[in-house]
C-alpha cells in the first residue's frame, strides 16, 4: 500500500471505528486493522475489514424499510423514525445507494478503494 492509501485508509477507518452508528464488531475490527497497519498481518486485516465493512453498509433500500418498521419504531422512536424514513426516501431520490449516517459513509469510502488494497 503507498503511503498516501495507506493514510486515507487510517482516516476512514479511524471515522468508522468512531461513528456513534458504527456496531460493536465493526469497531473491534477496525481495531485490529489499525493494530495490524504495517505489520506481516496487514494484508490478512484488511480482507477482515474490507468483508466487515462490506457486511455492515446499509443499501438505502434497507434503511427505509427499517425505518418504516415497528422495530424501526422501537429503536428509533416514533418521531425519529419518521424523520429517517423521510431522509432515507429523500437521499434516495436523489440517487444514494447507502445510507449515509457516519458509519455507511466511512464505509463506502473504504469499499471505493478496495481494488487498490
Amino acid at each position: 500500500m503507498t503511503k498516501e492509501l495507506t493514510a486515507y485508509m487510517i482516516e476512514k477507518v479511524t471515522a468508522l471505528m468512531e461513528a456513534p452508528t458504527c456496531c460493536a464488531e465493526a469497531k473491534a475490527v477496525c481495531r485490529e486493522w489499525l493494530e495490524a497497519v504495517g505489520t506481516d498481518k496487514e494484508a490478512e486485516m484488511t480482507k477482515k475489514l474490507i468483508a466487515e465493512v462490506e457486511a455492515d453498509i446499509m443499501p438505502v433500500d434497507g434503511l427505509i424499510a427499517f425505518a418504516g418498521s415497528e422495530a424501526g419504531v422501537k429503536i428509533f422512536g416514533e418521531e425519529m423514525a419518521k424523520n429517517v424514513l423521510a431522509h432515507a426516501e429523500e437521499i434516495k431520490k436523489n440517487g444514494a445507494k447507502f445510507c449515509d449516517c457516519p458509519a455507511c459513509t466511512a464505509c463506502a469510502a473504504i469499499i471505493a478503494k478496495k481494488a487498490e488494497l
